[in-house]
């Protein structure tokens, strides 16, 4: 191939010569592929990619690439342009539209193109995941009596208890629903303490998911500014006032995206606000199991300190394990347990049994707290060497907080910097981010962008990923 290494070259002499395999036939190997082209691997890779996004290649892992099938001719397209009247009918009606935008949250759940560094993901790389714990609990749990059969609607007890120990305070498992995961509780929490057309108290910026389940129930985000110490209480004090809020989102530990942790000195100030005004705090202890190795004793959650049903909390143990293990706790006090009770089974009926089985014999086993402390030192290590590299290659990007818990940094760009433009520079260098603006409900106060270490092979994964941020940089930057 005379040195010729682009990939759209080679998939373009690829896609000449798919006429000589059958459908289904295989494509010769990878390695085979380099040595008759002399590209590197990450070529082939990105080329074989670029076919398989078209729709004329399958890549089996392990096995190899091959030629797609021929495609099922396509029946005509009906006409669904009366749904465009359908779904907007009731919005002359509505205070807030109830379109659904899932955008700010599939920035963190689609899967980049091969060979495109990860610096948008949400959850662990896979070798930080207990997978071989996690596989050993379900089989386990499989082999329980009755594991297969109804469980309560609430959860299973002696995962309520679970849960119910690790909030601190006089929690009781009465007093806890087992979830399928941190986004359906907050789903379910928001349905139960607010009603469509209402103001609900964000922090800003925070978390897209959130801000996307709110604005679907046809609810109002009203941002209140964070610092590093978290909200700010006179401001939160305000915008109650100023708004009749009934309901205040916050993550006090580790908070996505700025990693800040509410300070012991505001703790007491936000739940005496919320009193003051007869609202909840909806509580997203979303990371509190990822903690690194030098965080030091962690406040308890704030439904530790609330004997008067003022804080309805969220614990999930997904950010800990894996996507795919959507076990979450959503504990209240008072009339509300009921209202979360009913909406819950009503939505979801119950979580799967063999999964809540599982979840016991996980957290129950020896392998879990190993697991915890390996998770704390990693992220630790890979946190270290992001903020390092960052700070070293490249200092325009200001870091203005360092969590020690987590999985990410959040970046204030130069402001003269364009958001969109680095985003999509970073991505043709090669390395995924997450933009800033889909974690603000209103407008930002600067460009932003989000770096997560934790779905990355290691620190060489992490020095590439700066490496290929940099060049990025020089692009928008200059």
């Amino acid at each position: 191939m005379q040195q010729r290494s682009s990939v759209g070259d080679l998939a373009e002499l690829l896609r000449a010569e798919l006429n000589r395999y059958s459908p289904g036939g295989k494509l010769p190997s990878s390695r085979a592929l380099v040595e008759r082209f002399r590209v590197s691997p990450v070529t082939v890779t990105r080329a074989l990619a670029q076919l398989a996004a078209e729709g004329l290649v399958v890549t089996r892992p392990g096995a190899g690439a091959f030629r797609a099938e021929a495609r099922a001719t396509v029946p005509e397209a009906g006409d669904t342009s009366w749904q465009e009247v359908a779904l907007s009918a009731d919005s002359a009606a509505e205070l807030v539209p109830r379109a659904v935008d899932a955008s700010g949250v599939l920035v963190s759940l689609a899967v980049p193109a091969a060979g495109v560094i990860e610096f948008n993901g949400g959850y662990l790389h896979p070798t930080l995941q207990p997978e071989r714990a996690m596989a050993a609990a379900l089989a386990r749990a499989g082999r329980r009596p009755g594991a297969w059969g109804r469980p309560p609607t609430e959860g299973l007890p002696e995962l309520r208890e679970w849960f119910a120990r690790g909030c601190g305070g006089a929690i009781t498992a009465s007093e806890v629903l087992i979830s399928s995961g941190g986004q359906s509780a907050l789903t379910t929490a928001l349905r139960a303490l607010a009603p469509p057309g209402a103001p609900v108290l964000v922090e800003s910026p925070t978390y897209p998911g959130m801000l996307a389940i709110a604005r679907a129930a046809g609810l109002r985000p009203v941002p209140v500014p964070v610092d590093t110490d978290g909200v700010r209480p006179e401001l939160l004090a305000a915008a109650f006032k100023a708004t009749g809020a009934r309901v205040f989102v916050c993550q006090p530990l580790f908070q996505n995206p700025t990693g800040a942790v509410l300070s012991v000195a505001r703790r007491p100030e936000i739940l005496r606000t919320a009193r003051e005004f007869g609202a909840f705090v909806l509580e997203d202890d979303f990371v509190r199991r990822l903690a690194h190795d030098d965080a030091g004793p962690l406040p308890a959650p704030l439904i530790a300190d609330d004997p008067d049903g003022t804080v309805v909390h969220v614990c999930s143990l997904t950010k800990a394990t894996s996507p795919s293990f959507r076990v979450c706790a959503l504990v209240a006090r008072g009339p509300v347990l009921e209202r979360l009770r009913a909406i819950q089974v009503v939505d979801q009926f119950f979580v799967s049994r063999p999964l809540q089985e599982a979840a016991l014999e996980l957290v129950g086993s020896p392998a879990w707290n190993r697991h915890l402390r390996t998770v704390a030192g990693e992220l630790r290590a890979r946190r270290e060497a992001l903020t390092s590299a960052l700070l070293r290659d490249i200092p325009e990007l200001a870091l203005p907080h360092i969590p020690s818990g987590g999985y990410h940094l959040w970046l204030r760009l130069p402001d003269v910097a364009d958001e969109r433009a680095l985003v999509s520079a970073a991505l043709r260098a090669g390395v995924a981010i997450t933009p800033g603006r889909p974690y603000f409900a209103a407008e930002p106060t600067a460009g932003h962008v989000r770096v997560s270490f934790a779905g990355l092979a290691g620190e060489a994964e992490i020095g590439e990923g700066v490496r290929r941020l940099r060049k990025a940089c020089d692009e928008v930057l200059r």
